[in-house]
């Protein structure tokens, strides 16, 4: 499988404090990769030194390709709509910073596959905070990114809405998409990850599959393997 990113050595300080240090890990494609730790592990600064928007203080990031930026969709834990636009035109605003047009059938598709059809014509940041998570993803997809990288998509959700997200997610593998999603919710996790990154104190302190790790440290649930290794 192609490896699409290699973190070596990837290390972010500020001050006396190390946030990540000297962490590890590869994505390759095709696969549903959860960052999980408890707040303050490091994930969001992991994340967004991926994204180049904080600079590592020492380590490599390899991508798969020079341009990879073209590439990558991202939704972060707060999306800034344009305050007065429509769902429909934020869709549209965003399309055409990726130099994309949507005809208005292929639009209503897209809504209409998240669950936002009824609500196009509504004003995005009047959106429930679920059908905001929504768009978000529909915004950060529209250039048929092939990795995408999402900071805590279903946080502050409902169990409905945090389904909703979970089936978007599997619904972005089946077409293709790499997914790379960070959480501490580990209900979540079991359901859709295909790996675990587990960070802790800035220093990944276990890598794979849920049921390898579950079983390599004999426990029977996520949760209880978390405290474990995080005690």
């Amino acid at each position: 499988m192609t490896k699409l990113i290699s973190a070596n050595h990837l290390t972010k300080c500020y001050k006396a404090r190390c946030v990540v240090n000297h962490i590890n890990f590869d994505i390759e494609e095709d696969e549903i990769v959860a960052l999980i730790g408890s707040n303050g592990a490091g994930k969001t600064t992991t994340i967004s030194m991926l994204l180049g928007i904080v600079p590592q203080d020492s380590g490599t990031i390899e991508y798969w390709k020079s341009d990879f930026k073209k590439e990558i969709g991202t939704q972060l834990q707060s999306t800034p709509f344009f305050e007065g636009y429509t769902v429909e035109d934020n869709i549209k605003l965003f399309a055409a910073f990726y130099g994309i047009s949507l005809s208005s059938n292929e639009m209503d598709e897209k809504l209409a596959a998240f669950d936002l059809l009824q609500v196009k014509k509504v004003s995005a940041i009047k959106l429930s905070l679920g059908q905001q998570k929504r768009l978000a993803i529909i915004v950060s997809t529209l250039h048929n990114p092939k990795l995408i990288i999402l900071d805590e998509p279903s946080a502050g959700l409902d169990p409905r809405g945090q389904k909703e997200i979970q089936q978007i997610i599997r619904g972005l593998k089946e077409q293709g998409v790499t997914v790379l999603f960070s959480s501490h919710d580990m209900l979540e996790v079991m359901n859709i990850a295909d790996r675990i990154l587990m960070i802790h104190q800035g220093c990944i302190i276990a890598n794979g599959s849920p049921s390898y790790l579950m079983e390599k440290y004999q426990t029977h649930h996520l949760e209880d393997l978390f405290f474990e290794l995080t005690k």
